[in-house]
C-alpha cells in the first residue's frame, strides 16, 4: 500500500530531525563523548534485542526506548552536569538505530519506518521539553535535585508516552486512508485507535517511561556504571515477556486450527471462520471494546461454528443464518460445549453459546459475533450479495441484530468497499 500524506509526512519529519542532529553534531563536534558512546551502546542493544519479536508487538525493544529516553532526560553524571543538547540527543538516537539496522536487515526482522519515525520524533519531544529548561538553569531553580525532580521527570515522560500514542494512533489511522479515499469513504475512527493506544501505556509504555527515568536519576547520582545496573532487569522483562507472547501466540494459532475442523470436515466453506473473526475484531474496535474484549471476541469468533461437528447431516453450505431460531440456538449450545471442553477461557464458550439468542438478552461480543456471521453466510448467496445481506440484517434490527452492531459493520465494510474477504 502506498504511504498516504500524514505517513509521508511523519516519516519525512523524522528524516529532517535526524539529518539535522547528525549533521549538527558533525560540525560541532561531540559533547561528553563518553556518555554519547554509552548511551548509544545502550540504544544498539535494546534494538538488537528485538531478535525474536512477534509482529504487532507493540515495543519490541523497550530497553533501547528507555536508554534513548534517558539520554534525552539527562542533565548530570556523578554530580556533574553534562552539556550536549537536543541536536545530540537525535544524533545519538539516530546513529544507533542506523548501527543496529545493519545486522536486522541482513536477517530481514527490523523495525519498520514508521517505528523508527515514532521513536525519533517522540524522543525528540522529551529532549526539547527538557534540555533546554536544564540547560538555562530554570529546572534546578524550579524544581531542586529532590523529589520535585523526579516528578518533573515523570511528567515529562507521562506527556512523551502521550506523544507517542497520539503518533500511533495517527499512523494507524492514515493506513485506511489510501483505501478509503479511493472509494470516496471515510478513514477509520481516530477515538478508538487512541484509546486503544493509551490503554497499552498501562503495560510495557509504563515500565519504559519508569526505567527511563530512574536510568536518568541513576547516572545522575552515579555516573555511567549505573547504567549496566538499570538495565538488567528490563532486559530479562524483556526476554520474559517474549517468552510469554510466543506461549501465547501459540494457544492463538491452536484455537484457530480447532477453527478450522469445521472446514476441513466440510461443514463450513473455507476461509468462513477467518473471515468473520476479522470483521468481528474490526466492528469490536469501531466500537470500543478494550484489548482483553477483543481477544475473547476474536477467540469466540474463529470456534462460533464448532457446534456443527456435532451434527449428523451439515447444513447447506454451513450457513447458520438462513436456518430457524431454535435450530441456531442449538447448534451455539452444542459448540459452547464443545469450548468448554476444549480448555479456553469460559468467556469465550459463553459467547459461542448466546449468539442465537435475541440480542437484548446477549452480551455485546455475541451480538457482533451473530451479525457479523450472518453476513458473511447472506453474502455468500448469489441473489444477495453484500448490499443485499447488510439489508436482511437492518430488517432484522427489531429483534436479531443490535441496531448499533449492523451499522458499525457498515462502516467497517464502507471502509474496505462493500465485497466479501474472498475465500482462502
Amino acid at each position: 500500500m502506498t504511504p498516504g500524506p500524514v505517513t509521508l509526512g511523519v516519516r519525512g519529519a523524522a528524516l529532517l530531525l535526524a539529518a539535522a542532529g547528525l549533521g549538527h553534531t558533525l560540525w560541532r563536534g561531540v559533547h561528553d563523548p563518553g556518555h554519547a558512546l554509552a548511551f548509544g551502546a545502550l540504544i544498539t542493544i535494546g534494538e538488537l534485542a528485538r531478535w525474536g519479536a512477534l509482529p504487532g508487538e507493540r515495543e519490541p525493544a523497550p530497553l533501547g526506548a528507555a536508554g534513548a529516553l534517558a539520554y534525552a532526560l539527562l542533565g548530570r553524571s556523578g554530580g556533574q552536569p553534562t552539556s550536549h543538547g537536543v541536536l545530540q540527543v537525535v544524533a545519538v538516537l539516530a546513529a544507533a538505530q542506523l548501527v543496529a539496522s545493519v545486522p536486522q536487515l541482513a536477517r530481514g526482522d527490523g523495525p519498520g519506518a514508521d517505528q523508527v519515525a515514532r521513536r525519533l520524533l517522540t524522543v525528540t519531544f522529551a529532549a526539547v521539553c527538557f534540555q533546554p529548561l536544564y540547560n538555562a538553569g530554570l529546572s534546578a531553580r524550579w524544581f531542586g535535585d529532590g523529589p520535585y525532580y523526579a516528578a518533573f521527570l515523570l511528567l515529562l515522560l507521562g506527556l512523551t508516552a502521550l506523544c507517542d500514542a497520539v503518533l500511533a494512533a495517527l499512523l494507524l489511522r492514515a493506513r485506511t486512508l489510501p483505501r478509503g479515499s479511493r472509494a470516496g469513504l471515510a478513514p477509520a475512527p481516530y477515538g478508538p485507535l487512541l484509546r486503544d493506544e493509551l490503554r497499552a501505556l498501562i503495560g510495557i509504555g509504563s515500565a519504559v517511561c519508569a526505567t527511563g527515568a530512574v536510568m536518568a536519576l541513576g547516572v545522575a547520582a552515579a555516573g555511567l556504571w549505573a547504567l549496566p545496573v538499570l538495565c538488567v532487569p528490563l532486559l530479562l522483562t524483556q526476554l520474559s515477556y517474549r517468552r510469554f507472547a510466543a506461549v501465547r501466540t501459540t494457544y492463538r494459532q491452536t484455537i484457530a486450527s480447532l477453527a478450522r475442523s469445521t472446514e476441513i470436515a466440510g461443514y463450513t466453506p473455507h476461509g468462513h471462520a477467518r473471515r468473520v473473526a476479522e470483521l468481528c475484531m474490526a466492528v469490536g474496535r469501531e466500537m470500543g471494546l478494550s484489548g482483553p474484549e477483543l481477544t475473547v471476541l476474536e477467540y469466540a469468533a474463529l470456534m462460533h461454528d464448532i457446534g456443527q461437528l456435532s451434527l449428523v447431516d451439515p447444513v447447506p453450505d454451513g450457513a447458520t443464518a438462513p436456518l430457524p431460531a431454535a435450530e441456531q440456538r442449538r447448534i451455539a449450545l452444542l459448540g459452547g460445549a464443545v469450548v468448554r471442553q476444549t480448555g479456553v477461557d469460559a468467556k469465550v464458550a459463553v459467547v459461542v453459546e448466546r449468539q442465537a439468542d435475541p440480542y437484548r438478552e446477549q452480551p455485546l461480543s455475541a451480538r457482533i459475533v451473530r451479525a457479523v456471521n450472518a453476513y458473511d453466510d447472506l453474502s455468500g448467496e448469489s441473489l444477495s450479495g453484500p448490499l443485499g445481506a447488510l439489508e436482511q440484517l437492518r430488517l432484522g434490527t427489531g429483534h436479531d441484530y443490535q441496531p448499533q452492531v449492523v451499522e458499525s459493520l457498515a462502516r467497517v465494510l464502507a471502509r474496505g468497499g462493500l465485497t466479501p474477504v474472498p475465500p482462502g
